[in-house]
């Protein structure tokens, strides 16, 4: 059964597309077809993180109905993953040209196009698993109440709501649990906070009462690390559960070409923090 996941955050600098292409290459690493989208119209970077040149068609054509699913979808395999991957990956990038976006923008403020935008978001969708076989379609969203990224959630079985423990973060997840993923919920998709570069491996844990942590401890390895009460009240208050929890690794964060860190350093603590939330997904039904 095919599962579309969307990152979302309240605010940029989340590490939403880090997250997002990590976890796509892994999959396809492990045997599954993977397509990635790029819905991040505003900021889209998959071609630069990829370093691909400009597509004969973006999703924005299909938005417009100018094209088809197979003239968006880059078979980036032989790119990326080793010769002997089972599994696909491909990549669909939105236009950063500022006028592309323009042209989006001012579209949206007719309810009409509104309506056909989010029909092509289904037929996006439907294509994507009943002509090209999907088995994971991951979106990297806009972040805050957009009507890009409403959409895009509305199409998605699950929700990664990713988030850092600051107080922007925090009081924005909130916001968006109230005015927005309870309806989602409502209609079945399932909605979980993924803490990204929380404290454990670069800072002690705000919990943690012993200064010192001793070889073995989170700081060291990353592989042990304390919910912080912060977090689990959160997820208590918004009644939406945590499904992952992924320390802060000052290597991958000021690394050039950090979606590949799970990739190129299998036995990173980061790369079995991906593998792990991987492992949840499957199981998710």
């Amino acid at each position: 059964m095919t599962k579309c996941i969307a990152f979302h955050s309240y605010k940029g600098g989340t590490g939403k597309t880090t997250l997002a292409t990590n976890l796509s290459v892994l999959l396809a690493k492990k045997g599954y077809r993977v397509f990635l989208l790029d819905l991040d119209v505003y900021a889209p970077s998959l071609g630069s993180y990829f370093d691909l040149k400009p597509p004969r068609s973006w999703i924005n054509d299909f938005l417009f109905g100018t094209a088809d699913v197979d003239d968006i979808c880059i078979d980036i395999t032989n790119k990326i993953l080793p010769d002997k991957t089972q599994g696909k990956l491909f990549v669909s990038l939105a236009n950063s040209n500022k006028e592309e976006i323009y042209k989006l923008e001012g579209n949206i403020s007719k309810q009409s196009s509104q309506m056909q935008f989010l029909r092509n978001f289904i037929l996006l969708r439907e294509e994507l698993i009943m002509k090209k076989n999907a088995d994971f379609i991951i979106i990297d969203t806009s972040p805050g109440v957009r009507y890009w990224s409403i959409n895009a959630l509305a199409v998605s079985d699950i929700v990664l709501l990713t988030l850092k423990m600051g107080d922007l973060d925090v009081d924005g997840t909130k916001k968006m649990a109230n005015e927005i993923y309870g309806s989602f919920t409502k209609f079945g998709t399932m909605c979980y906070l993924l803490l990204n570069r929380g404290a454990g491996y670069c800072t002690i844990p705000p919990d943690q009462h012993n200064p010192i942590m001793s070889s073995n401890t989170a700081y060291g390895s990353g592989s042990k690390i304390s919910t912080s009460s912060t977090l689990l009240q959160l997820a208590e208050e918004i009644s939406i559960d945590i499904i992952s929890e992924i320390p802060c690794y000052c290597d991958i964060q000021f690394s050039q070409k950090e979606f590949l860190t799970g990739l190129k350093y299998p036995e990173h603590p980061f790369a079995n923090k991906v593998h792990t939330l991987i492992k949840k997904l499957e199981e998710n039904n």
